[in-house]
């Protein structure tokens, strides 16, 4: 159960990192000011990273697959303390 709510984080991760690109993309085509670059680049390693853990998590077994679940859960909550809430 873990690995599955890991594995929905990591995806939701991916859904805003396309989301914040976007949102550049098309600020930057209107001449409006966007999220900016540290964040479309925060919001894509942190999509890199959280897919790589799931993966190991998805590979492995018991404690490993735990801990990285778990990193996932991190990453996500980093994120969004970063570039959301601060």
């Amino acid at each position: 159960m873990l690995r599955t709510l890991s594995g929905a984080v990591a995806a939701g991760l991916v859904v805003m990192a396309i989301l914040v690109a976007g949102a550049q993309y098309l600020g930057n085509q209107r001449a409006f000011p966007g999220p900016g670059t540290v964040s479309v680049v925060a919001h894509i390693a942190a999509a890199v990273a959280a897919i790589l853990a799931q993966h190991f998590a998805d590979h492995r077994r018991r404690g490993s697959s735990a801990l990285a679940s778990t990193v996932v859960f991190v990453i996500a909550g980093v994120l969004l303390w970063t570039q959301w809430w601060s």
